[in-house]
Protein backbone atom coordinates (compact mmCIF):
# COMPACT_ATOMS: atom_id res chain seq x y z
CA UNK A 1 0.00 0.00 0.00
CA UNK A 2 1.56 3.20 -1.09
CA UNK A 3 1.88 6.09 2.02
CA UNK A 4 -1.32 7.60 3.35
CA UNK A 5 -0.78 10.73 4.33
CA UNK A 6 -4.14 11.56 6.38
CA UNK A 7 -2.78 13.77 8.33
CA UNK A 8 -1.93 16.58 5.96
CA UNK A 9 -5.64 16.09 4.33
CA UNK A 10 -7.87 18.92 5.14
CA UNK A 11 -10.77 18.73 7.80
CA UNK A 12 -14.03 17.21 6.86
CA UNK A 13 -12.27 15.47 4.30
CA UNK A 14 -13.81 12.05 3.92
CA UNK A 15 -12.16 9.05 5.62
CA UNK A 16 -12.32 5.27 5.52
CA UNK A 17 -11.53 4.59 9.51
CA UNK A 18 -11.00 0.74 7.93
CA UNK A 19 -8.67 2.00 5.52
CA UNK A 20 -6.58 4.43 7.98
CA UNK A 21 -5.85 1.34 10.09
CA UNK A 22 -4.44 -0.77 7.46
CA UNK A 23 -1.93 2.25 6.73
CA UNK A 24 -1.25 2.30 10.22
CA UNK A 25 -0.33 -1.03 10.12
CA UNK A 26 2.45 -0.65 7.62
CA UNK A 27 4.14 1.17 9.77
CA UNK A 28 2.69 -0.18 13.23
CA UNK A 29 6.09 -0.05 15.15
CA UNK A 30 6.66 3.28 14.28
CA UNK A 31 3.15 5.32 15.40
CA UNK A 32 1.73 6.88 18.81
CA UNK A 33 -1.52 6.88 19.89
CA UNK A 34 -2.63 10.20 21.92
CA UNK A 35 -5.56 9.95 23.86
CA UNK A 36 -6.91 12.65 26.01
CA UNK A 37 -8.82 11.66 29.25
CA UNK A 38 -11.74 13.58 30.46
CA UNK A 39 -14.58 13.21 27.61
CA UNK A 40 -12.29 10.64 25.51
CA UNK A 41 -11.60 7.75 27.34
CA UNK A 42 -13.69 8.32 30.79
CA UNK A 43 -17.00 9.98 30.37
CA UNK A 44 -17.76 13.54 32.02
CA UNK A 45 -19.17 13.47 35.38
CA UNK A 46 -20.67 16.03 37.72
CA UNK A 47 -18.27 14.85 39.81
CA UNK A 48 -14.82 15.48 38.46
CA UNK A 49 -12.89 13.14 40.41
CA UNK A 50 -15.72 10.51 39.80
CA UNK A 51 -14.95 9.78 36.36
CA UNK A 52 -13.36 6.12 35.43
CA UNK A 53 -12.02 4.93 31.95
CA UNK A 54 -15.60 4.08 29.54
CA UNK A 55 -15.52 0.03 29.40
CA UNK A 56 -13.41 -2.12 26.91
CA UNK A 57 -11.61 1.19 26.80
CA UNK A 58 -8.41 0.15 29.18
CA UNK A 59 -8.42 -3.29 27.75
CA UNK A 60 -8.08 -2.35 24.40
CA UNK A 61 -5.43 -0.27 25.63
CA UNK A 62 -3.82 -2.58 27.02
CA UNK A 63 -3.81 -4.75 23.95
CA UNK A 64 -2.65 -1.75 21.28
CA UNK A 65 0.51 -0.98 23.65
CA UNK A 66 2.44 -3.60 22.47
CA UNK A 67 1.93 -3.50 19.11
CA UNK A 68 2.12 0.25 18.80
CA UNK A 69 5.71 2.67 19.27
CA UNK A 70 3.84 4.34 22.23
CA UNK A 71 0.45 5.27 23.92
CA UNK A 72 0.51 8.44 25.49
CA UNK A 73 -2.33 10.11 27.95
CA UNK A 74 -2.38 13.98 27.23
CA UNK A 75 -4.94 15.72 29.51
CA UNK A 76 -5.40 18.41 32.00
CA UNK A 77 -5.43 16.02 34.68
CA UNK A 78 -2.42 15.70 37.26
CA UNK A 79 -0.23 12.89 36.07
CA UNK A 80 -0.73 11.40 39.83
CA UNK A 81 -4.82 11.40 38.79
CA UNK A 82 -3.71 9.60 35.86
CA UNK A 83 -1.63 6.97 36.70
CA UNK A 84 -4.40 6.09 39.78
CA UNK A 85 -6.92 6.21 37.14
CA UNK A 86 -5.75 3.97 34.54
CA UNK A 87 -5.87 0.82 36.64
CA UNK A 88 -2.05 -0.21 36.15
CA UNK A 89 -1.84 0.28 32.51
CA UNK A 90 2.01 -0.38 31.85
CA UNK A 91 4.05 1.20 29.43
CA UNK A 92 2.45 4.19 28.96
CA UNK A 93 3.49 8.12 28.69
CA UNK A 94 1.37 10.46 30.42
CA UNK A 95 1.36 13.92 29.98
CA UNK A 96 -0.60 16.21 33.05
CA UNK A 97 -1.86 19.80 33.01
CA UNK A 98 -1.25 20.27 29.71
CA UNK A 99 2.55 19.26 29.57
CA UNK A 100 3.46 20.76 32.82
CA UNK A 101 3.95 17.46 34.16
CA UNK A 102 5.03 14.47 32.43
CA UNK A 103 5.99 10.56 33.37
CA UNK A 104 7.28 8.32 30.77
CA UNK A 105 6.68 4.41 30.62
CA UNK A 106 5.86 4.57 34.58
CA UNK A 107 8.59 6.52 35.66
CA UNK A 108 9.05 9.82 38.02
CA UNK A 109 7.12 12.71 37.50
CA UNK A 110 8.68 15.41 36.35
CA UNK A 111 7.63 19.12 36.41
CA UNK A 112 8.40 22.10 34.17
CA UNK A 113 10.99 23.97 36.18
CA UNK A 114 9.53 27.50 35.08
CA UNK A 115 6.42 26.21 36.82
CA UNK A 116 6.80 25.52 39.96
CA UNK A 117 7.27 29.29 41.32
CA UNK A 118 3.21 29.29 40.83
CA UNK A 119 1.99 26.45 43.14
CA UNK A 120 1.77 28.71 45.71
CA UNK A 121 -0.15 31.60 43.85
CA UNK A 122 -1.89 28.23 42.66
CA UNK A 123 -2.78 27.24 46.19
CA UNK A 124 -4.32 31.02 47.09
CA UNK A 125 -6.61 31.48 44.34
CA UNK A 126 -8.14 27.95 44.96
CA UNK A 127 -9.08 29.69 48.46
CA UNK A 128 -9.72 32.64 47.36
CA UNK A 129 -12.15 31.01 44.43
CA UNK A 130 -14.16 28.33 46.89
CA UNK A 131 -14.24 31.83 49.29
CA UNK A 132 -15.87 34.08 46.68
CA UNK A 133 -17.81 32.02 44.29
CA UNK A 134 -21.20 31.15 44.91
CA UNK A 135 -22.54 27.83 45.85
CA UNK A 136 -23.08 25.38 43.31
CA UNK A 137 -19.45 26.65 41.75
CA UNK A 138 -17.15 23.71 41.90
CA UNK A 139 -13.24 24.61 42.55
CA UNK A 140 -11.01 21.90 41.83
CA UNK A 141 -7.22 22.63 42.53
CA UNK A 142 -4.58 20.75 41.06
CA UNK A 143 -1.59 22.11 42.24
CA UNK A 144 0.12 24.05 38.95
CA UNK A 145 -3.52 24.84 37.69
CA UNK A 146 -7.13 25.79 39.35
CA UNK A 147 -10.57 24.84 37.14
CA UNK A 148 -13.52 26.45 37.99
CA UNK A 149 -16.55 24.29 36.86
CA UNK A 150 -20.51 25.23 36.49
CA UNK A 151 -21.59 21.73 35.63
CA UNK A 152 -23.79 21.38 38.09
CA UNK A 153 -24.82 25.06 37.94
CA UNK A 154 -24.85 26.10 34.34
CA UNK A 155 -26.57 29.61 35.10
CA UNK A 156 -23.45 30.66 37.31
CA UNK A 157 -21.35 30.02 33.50
CA UNK A 158 -21.28 33.94 33.06
CA UNK A 159 -20.20 34.71 36.33
CA UNK A 160 -17.22 32.34 37.15
CA UNK A 161 -16.00 33.00 33.42
CA UNK A 162 -15.79 36.78 34.07
CA UNK A 163 -14.26 36.07 38.14
CA UNK A 164 -11.86 33.86 36.38
CA UNK A 165 -10.93 35.71 33.66
CA UNK A 166 -10.63 39.14 36.42
CA UNK A 167 -8.47 36.72 38.27
CA UNK A 168 -6.08 35.22 35.38
CA UNK A 169 -5.64 39.54 34.43
CA UNK A 170 -4.74 40.32 37.87
CA UNK A 171 -2.32 37.75 38.49
CA UNK A 172 -1.22 37.07 34.92
CA UNK A 173 -2.48 33.61 34.29
CA UNK A 174 -3.37 31.99 31.36
CA UNK A 175 -7.13 30.57 30.75
CA UNK A 176 -8.04 27.76 29.14
CA UNK A 177 -11.51 27.03 28.17
CA UNK A 178 -13.28 23.72 28.33
CA UNK A 179 -16.56 21.64 28.96
CA UNK A 180 -18.24 23.87 31.36
CA UNK A 181 -15.03 24.84 33.18
CA UNK A 182 -12.44 27.50 32.68
CA UNK A 183 -9.02 26.69 33.73
CA UNK A 184 -6.42 29.08 35.57
CA UNK A 185 -2.65 28.30 34.62
CA UNK A 186 0.89 29.70 35.05
CA UNK A 187 2.23 31.79 31.78
CA UNK A 188 3.90 28.86 30.82
CA UNK A 189 4.33 27.92 27.09
CA UNK A 190 3.16 24.19 27.47
CA UNK A 191 0.03 23.34 25.54
CA UNK A 192 -1.66 20.28 23.76
CA UNK A 193 0.05 20.76 20.73
CA UNK A 194 3.09 21.49 21.38
CA UNK A 195 3.54 18.37 23.45
CA UNK A 196 2.01 16.11 20.50
CA UNK A 197 4.96 18.51 18.07
CA UNK A 198 7.76 17.11 20.06
CA UNK A 199 6.40 13.78 20.92
CA UNK A 200 6.44 13.60 16.88
CA UNK A 201 9.20 14.46 15.64
CA UNK A 202 10.67 11.24 14.45
CA UNK A 203 7.82 9.16 14.24
CA UNK A 204 6.01 7.58 11.41
CA UNK A 205 2.89 8.19 11.91
CA UNK A 206 0.26 9.48 15.49
CA UNK A 207 -3.45 9.39 15.83
CA UNK A 208 -5.11 11.59 18.04
CA UNK A 209 -8.35 10.97 19.98
CA UNK A 210 -9.98 14.03 21.99
CA UNK A 211 -13.30 15.91 22.44
CA UNK A 212 -12.73 19.28 23.68
CA UNK A 213 -11.81 22.79 22.43
CA UNK A 214 -7.88 22.27 23.74
CA UNK A 215 -7.11 19.10 21.78
CA UNK A 216 -7.64 21.61 18.36
CA UNK A 217 -4.23 22.45 19.27
CA UNK A 218 -3.27 18.32 18.82
CA UNK A 219 -4.87 18.17 15.37
CA UNK A 220 -2.75 21.19 14.41
CA UNK A 221 0.65 19.59 15.36
CA UNK A 222 -0.49 16.31 13.45
CA UNK A 223 -0.99 18.74 10.95
CA UNK A 224 1.69 20.23 11.00
CA UNK A 225 3.91 17.39 11.07
CA UNK A 226 2.62 16.05 7.95
CA UNK A 227 2.75 19.47 5.94
CA UNK A 228 6.64 18.44 6.49
CA UNK A 229 6.59 14.82 5.33
CA UNK A 230 4.63 13.71 2.51
CA UNK A 231 5.22 9.74 4.75
CA UNK A 232 4.08 10.78 7.60
CA UNK A 233 0.42 8.98 9.10
CA UNK A 234 -1.47 11.34 10.99
CA UNK A 235 -5.19 10.72 12.00
CA UNK A 236 -7.19 13.69 13.83
CA UNK A 237 -10.49 11.81 15.60
CA UNK A 238 -12.95 13.79 17.70
CA UNK A 239 -15.32 12.29 20.16
CA UNK A 240 -17.83 14.59 19.49
CA UNK A 241 -20.14 15.86 22.19
CA UNK A 242 -23.27 18.96 22.28
CA UNK A 243 -21.55 21.15 24.66
CA UNK A 244 -18.56 21.57 22.36
CA UNK A 245 -20.73 22.10 19.48
CA UNK A 246 -19.09 21.46 15.67
CA UNK A 247 -15.59 22.81 16.43
CA UNK A 248 -13.67 20.08 17.41
CA UNK A 249 -15.74 17.63 14.92
CA UNK A 250 -15.11 20.06 12.15
CA UNK A 251 -11.40 20.00 12.81
CA UNK A 252 -11.31 16.15 12.92
CA UNK A 253 -10.73 13.80 9.88
CA UNK A 254 -13.04 10.86 12.25
CA UNK A 255 -16.01 11.56 14.79
CA UNK A 256 -16.91 8.82 17.25
CA UNK A 257 -20.08 9.30 19.19
CA UNK A 258 -19.02 8.98 22.61
CA UNK A 259 -16.19 7.14 25.35
CA UNK A 260 -18.12 3.98 25.32
CA UNK A 261 -17.75 4.18 21.19
CA UNK A 262 -14.17 4.75 21.70
CA UNK A 263 -13.66 1.71 23.29
CA UNK A 264 -15.55 -0.01 20.67
CA UNK A 265 -13.51 1.45 18.25
CA UNK A 266 -10.05 0.84 19.45
CA UNK A 267 -10.92 -3.12 20.13
CA UNK A 268 -12.04 -3.28 15.94
CA UNK A 269 -8.65 -1.73 15.19
CA UNK A 270 -6.88 -4.54 16.88
CA UNK A 271 -7.30 -7.11 13.85
CA UNK A 272 -5.51 -5.14 11.72
CA UNK A 273 -2.63 -4.34 13.92
CA UNK A 274 -1.44 -7.49 14.03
Amino acid sequence: MPPLNLGNQQPKTPLDAEHAWRATADRVGDVVLFFDFDGTLAPVDDDPTAVRPAPNVLTALEALAPRVRRIAIVSARPVEFLRDHLGGLAGVDLYGLYGLEHSHSGGETVTEPAALPWVPTMAELAEQARAELPPGALVEFKRLSVALHWRTAPQLGDLVQEWGRSQAERLGLRCQAGRMVLELKPPVDRDKGMVIGEAVRDAGGAWYFGDDVSDIKAFAALRARAATDPNFLGVCVAVANPETGHEVADAADLTLDSPAALGDFLTAALPHLT
